[in-house]
């Protein structure tokens, strides 16, 4: 059970006064503390389960009749249950404090110790891929309950020409905690250690407090904080390299092994999307950087009255833009009264977190950076993270979690196995709310400058979605192809991060001597490669969906509601089938590529 990854947000945070109380996690629903009698009686329990498991299921599936399978099948899930409720609290703990050596503790023993416990268990999905298709088929036809599942095993077979020996497959399993979860941990406890000397500020920043100054109103407290940040991956550049070197050699490795077509097939597998969508998404936003990217970003500089942008001018507010604190009361009140006006139901979803303990809020030393839900385990409920420091993209963000948190409620029904959304399907509700709440900001809007800066703050959004998530995968595709041939420089990186970011943002930016490290704090890169994608491909689906949702689809509500409540048991093309949409046609990117073409063409429009 791993946690899931920040969303990439673009402000970060500095504590600041005036926001009303912010919430902190209530994590009881999960354990009442870390020695508490129950987290040691479902550790107990867990050890006893897998061996149990193991005795009663190893060499013998082939053999299991249908109503036999089911509840090997079952079982299977319970275990899943426990263990991820385990390492559910304990990771959301950690994340609370990076810093405190003893939450790290706790949770890397959970994580040996499940580890070991579940080694046992390594022979199931390999065995399961072994068994007759025919003999399979005519299981699933016997027992409807058996059935449900066959989207897992779909998922689980897809892996069939990539599977190694049952000894290697336990070796990997076992050797995870010391491969690439602890490059992993190793990157998170550096960059949540790191601290940075902003010119102008009495005290050193930490990472999120420096990133955060990159929205700041005053030009030299952003150059001041690229610069502080140009320094210390500078001088930490050399581990930073050494990590992705690690993990990207790691991965070839297991990739040679099992025969892997491509670095990506992993990702597209676990995703279920086929090679060809991702191109095709790839290909269509590679081709949109000139009316996107680098039409907005030469208004941007206009705006401005500059010649050219530098790095530090990238997230800055516009001229045009009143400084704004959003505080907590006020932020709850917009998302919800946005996700109300949709649907009630949508509101209603929403409103635990805030009344439960259900959202950590507040900037506190330690704390893990960016955003995130985490959907935990089908029998609980997920939990948030946010680092609010006021700022109207401090709403967004909150209510792009909060659509999360919704879905993950309602595909909680299908059960632990089924329950799990592809990335590419993941983040759906998350923009849909972020959309939602838009939307209503901007009807809202009392004047041609409001609604200019909500237009212009949405545009920088999607194209940090959209656009830049892309150039983020480009530029883990170059790394890892060149990894293949040889151990990487810290300078080899950074060319192939510079020659993204110029092709992406275009002729309105100069690049500062330093900004080429940059690409060393994206956390994403470590911990899941080829995530970015997932993003992108949201975005686009969801200016799609917003698109038919406008155009007044008939029961599109009640068609929304049943998407998110199916989780993760129909593939892309089945859940988008009632919208008449279709993610493998071409074409489909160009209609959400359009949305934000649009929003720049009234951007244009209100400067002439």
């Amino acid at each position: 059970m791993t946690l899931p990854l920040p969303r990439p947000v673009f402000d970060a945070n500095a504590s600041g006064g005036g926001l009303g109380k912010l919430p902190d996690w209530d994590l009881t629903d999960l354990y009442p503390a870390p020695d508490a009698p129950e987290f040691a009686r479902d550790m107990a329990w867990l050890e006893k389960a897998c061996a149990d498991f193991a005795t009663a299921y190893e060499g013998k599936l082939a053999g299991l009749d249908a109503s036999g399978l089911l509840a090997c099948v079952r079982a299977y899930e319970q275990i899943d249950v426990v263990a991820g409720r385990i390492m559910s609290f304990a990771g959301l703990r950690y994340y609370q404090n990076t810093m405190d050596s003893e939450r790290a503790k706790f949770m890397a023993d959970a994580q040996d110790r499940i580890t070991t416990f579940t080694t046992p268990l390594v022979f199931f999905s390999l065995e399961f891929n072994r068994l007759d298709e025919g003999h399979l088929t005519a299981l699933l036809a016997q027992d409807a309950g058996l059935a449900r599942y066959k989207p897992v095993f779909d998922r689980m077979r897809a892996m069939r020409p990539y599977q190694l020996s049952d000894e290697l497959e336990k070796f990997l399993h076992d050797n995870s905690v010391v491969g690439a979860s602890a490059w992993n941990k190793l990157f998170d406890e550096t960059m949540a250690g790191l601290m940075f000397k902003v010119e102008g500020e009495e005290e050193e920043l930490n990472l999120e407090a420096t990133l955060n100054l990159l929205t700041d109103t005053d030009r030299a407290k952003r150059e001041a904080a690229a610069r502080a940040l140009a320094v210390v991956f500078d001088r930490n550049i050399k581990l930073f390299a050494r990590i992705h070197n690690t993990l990207a050699k790691e991965k070839e490795v297991e990739d040679r092994w099992r025969k892997m077509p491509t670095p990506q097939t992993g990702r597209h597998l676990s995703n279920h999307v086929e090679p060809e969508v991702v191109e095709a998404l790839r290909n269509a936003v590679v081709a949109a950087y000139p009316k996107l990217s680098h039409r907005y970003y030469r208004l941007k500089a206009k705006w401005m009255g500059l010649e050219k942008l530098q790095v530090w001018d990238r997230n800055a507010p516009l001229p045009i833009e009143t400084p704004k604190t959003v505080d907590w009361d006020s932020a709850t009140r917009m998302v919800l009264e946005a996700y109300g006006a949709f649907d009630p139901k949508m509101a209603d979803l929403a409103k635990p977190f805030f009344e439960k303990g259900w959202i950590d809020a507040g900037v506190k030393p330690g704390k893990a950076p960016g955003a995130f839900a985490h959907p935990t385990v089908t029998t609980v409920h997920p939990y948030v993270m946010l680092n609010y420091l006021g700022k109207p993209r401090d709403v967004m963000t909150l209510a792009h979690e909060l659509g999360h948190g919704v879905h993950q409620v309602l595909a909680a029904g299908q059960g632990e196995l089924l329950s799990s959304t592809p990335l590419t399907l993941a983040e759906t509700a998350s923009v849909f709310g972020e959309m939602l709440t838009f939307r209503k900001l901007l009807d809202g809007a009392k004047t041609q400058g409001e609604r200019k800066t909500l237009l212009a703050g949405k545009v920088e959004d999607m194209i940090n979605t959209v656009v830049r998530q892309i150039a983020f995968y480009d530029f883990e595709c170059k790394l890892h192809a060149a990894r293949r041939e040889g151990e990487l420089t810290p300078d080899d990186i950074n060319a192939l991060w510079m020659s993204v970011q110029a092709q992406s943002l275009g002729d309105a930016f100069e690049f500062m001597d330093g900004y080429e490290t940059f690409w060393a704090y994206i956390p994403h890169f470590v911990h899941s490669p080829f995530y970015v994608y997932a993003y992108a491909f949201g975005d686009g689906l969801v200016n799609a969906l917003y698109a038919a949702y406008a155009d007044g689809l008939p029961e599109f509500e009640a068609k929304y509601f049943e998407m998110l409540k199916a989780g993760g048991s129909k593939h892309h093309k089945e859940l988008l089938a009632p919208f008449g949409l279709d993610a493998s046609d071409p074409k489909f990117w160009d209609k959400g590529l359009s949305m934000i073409a649009g929003f720049i063409d009234e951007l244009e429009a209100m400067e002439a």
